[in-house]
């Protein structure tokens, strides 16, 4: 069986992880559906994931 790292840990969060993720790919101009997404470049994928990255660490940062 494989180990699937990308599971939301917490099921009541996945709404409002998916609406982070919307927000992040407007932020940096990729287009993304709720469906299927496989034809966006790693750039672009990278790009949502890494402006995720970023806004969480801010949000960690600011309230030490």
């Amino acid at each position: 069986m494989a180990n699937r790292s990308n599971r939301v840990l917490v099921p009541e969060a996945k709404e409002g992880l998916n609406k982070f993720k919307m927000e992040s790919a407007r932020e940096v101009g990729v287009n993304l559906t709720n469906g299927y997404n496989g034809n966006l470049t790693s750039r672009e994928a990278g790009s949502v994931g890494g402006n995720m990255v970023k806004k969480m660490v801010e949000s960690y940062e600011k309230n030490l």
